[in-house]
């Protein structure tokens, strides 16, 4: 009996044993034809991140450690070491899992060599720029955030797959009311009733909009009115307690929503009653159906980007830009290839007095001056070209329906990172509309020898003037629009290109009744 037990237990190791190196065999055939390879990582803002060495092949120290055991060790040391491998494997997984759930921005840099250190030291600094843009922020107030896709590998999603989820049911809605039109009183007045009495939310309104006399005047309407939560713009802050913001108007409401949030904004539901309507996707006709779907969730969205704008007073030296100032040669000295010497800045003089973030388009004019609008345009601290015209227009890819479609500019879908440079009656032919990565930052000063001043205003508001010494400072914000579409992103894009700018409409050609008569068979 003895002997019939030790012939069994032999062969279950034998069994064992040729299966677990029939598995090692077939993984390391794996590894070697590139196919075990990690995929490659693209890091947001950084550019693609691939894992060190030639792809398909493994390092002896990067193989995991039973790849390297030494054949004459025994059964029970192999089966010790095993175990110990499954115990720091378990913890190996976890350090691996929380590192790639770790944010782009979380990730650790390593230290720099002395080398290095001089060698930043020496170098003036400079603003680290990325051609892809900043990694936007996917939490949209304080409850809204980007449904994750857990088959994803990339940490920018496919804007195909972008949907709506909420953390936390929301509670705290925002209604935006077109100001001075009548015909919306009675949608506002249907909208916050349901919002109020079936749904039991809280309900934001401006001051204004509550202390609007077709309001005040209705006596069915006052419980509801005097449930609604009230504020007034530039003296409350409610970025921290709205999850939901609903627009009744045109695409103005929607860019009012955005200039009421600097940071981080909720989701918009955007309702088409107002003249054009491009922004606002949604019917009012089903707008307890639609406002149901979004409270449940798992809507489709799109990430408008938005323009981080800066004006900053008396940066450049007013000493050495004032016009006919300066002879050939010294001028020359101040610009090498274009690079602006940094003894030409001045830092300390420099004050920020505006930051905005802006979901249209920044617009530099020559305002009520009947002389050229001259202005130096930088990209990433480099003379691009001297805009000299009517003035020049800086718009995001949703701003690029708008002003510079007028302009004669392309129209850019709002999921592609860009950023658009349209100048305004140019003097000259050759200057055509181009396209900016969204990661680089412009600068727009005036030109030495401009002989006036100019205009700058943010989404057509906030207008103010642009002397000698100022300048502006442009570049692609974090903090994206989520609008919510009514069908898919491409499809409302389209819908909206059709139906409100009559995108490619014209009359049809008519179809020739017998080919034979065309004059291509004649002879």
């Amino acid at each position: 009996m003895g002997y019939l037990m030790i012939f069994v237990v032999r062969k279950r190791f034998q069994s064992h044993t040729s299966s677990v190196q029939g598995l090692l065999s077939r993984r390391m055939e794996n590894l070697e034809t590139g196919q075990g390879s990690q995929p490659s990582l693209a890091m947001p803002g950084r550019g693609m991140v691939q894992p060190s060495g030639h792809p398909g092949q493994v390092s002896e120290s990067a193989r995991p450690s039973k790849y390297q055991e030494h054949p004459s060790k025994s059964p029970r040391r192999r089966r010790e070491g095993k175990r110990s491998q499954r115990r720091g494997g378990g913890h190996e997984q976890m350090l691996q899992e929380s590192e790639r759930r770790r944010l782009p921005s979380q990730h650790e840099h390593p230290e720099p060599s002395g080398s290095a250190i001089d060698t930043a030291e020496s170098s003036p600094k400079r603003r680290a720029h990325f051609l892809h843009g900043p990694y936007p922020a996917t939490h949209f107030g304080p409850k809204a955030c980007i449904l994750p896709n857990p088959t994803s590998v990339m940490h920018i999603q496919d804007p195909a797959s972008q949907r709506l989820t909420w953390n936390k049911p929301p509670v705290n809605v925002l209604v935006i009311r077109k100001i001075r039109d009548e015909s919306l009183v009675e949608p506002f007045k249907e909208l916050c009733r349901f919002l109020v009495e079936e749904k039991q939310m809280m309900v934001y309104v401006e001051r204004r909009v509550v202390d609007d006399t077709s309001l005040s005047k209705d006596e069915a309407f006052g419980s509801i009115r005097n449930q609604l939560c009230t504020f007034r713009e530039g003296y409350d802050d409610i970025s921290d307690c709205i999850d939901l913001i609903i627009c009744l108007g045109g695409d103005g409401t929607l860019l009012y929503a955005s200039s009421l949030f600097q940071g981080s904004v909720p989701p918009v539901m955007a309702f088409h009653l107002g003249s054009l309507g491009f922004l606002t996707p949604f019917k009012f006709e089903s707008y307890k159906t639609e406002v149901a779907k979004v409270f449940e969730g798992n809507a489709a969205i799109t990430l408008r980007s938005r323009l981080k704008v800066k004006v900053v007073k008396d940066m450049l030296q007013r000493t050495s830009l004032q016009p006919y100032s300066q002879e050939p040669q010294q001028q020359q000295q101040q610009e090498v290839n274009g690079l602006l010497p940094h003894g030409h800045m001045n830092s300390e003089a420099g004050r920020v007095t505006l930051q905005l973030q802006v979901l249209n388009e920044v617009v530099v004019d020559r305002g009520p001056s009947s002389y050229l609008s001259n202005v130096d345009l930088y990209l990433d601290g480099r003379l691009i070209t001297s805009v000299q015209g009517d003035g020049v227009i800086v718009s995001t890819p949703t701003g690029s329906t708008a002003y510079a479609a007028a302009a004669g500019a392309s129209m850019i879908h709002p999921n592609v990172p860009a950023i658009m440079v349209t100048p305004i009656c140019p003097h000259s032919l050759s200057f055509r509309p181009i396209v900016v990565p969204a990661g680089v930052e412009l600068m727009i000063t005036l030109s030495p020898d401009a002989r006036n001043t100019a205009w700058v205003s943010f989404d057509g508001r906030k207008r103010q003037e642009i002397h000698h010494g100022d300048c502006i400072k442009i570049t692609t914000s974090c903090y994206p629009v989520p609008s919510i579409c009514c069908h898919d992103l491409v499809y409302d894009w389209f819908e909206s290109l059709a139906q409100c700018l009559h995108w490619n409409v014209r009359k049809r050609q008519a179809r020739l009744a017998d080919v034979s008569d065309s004059s291509d068979t004649e002879n």
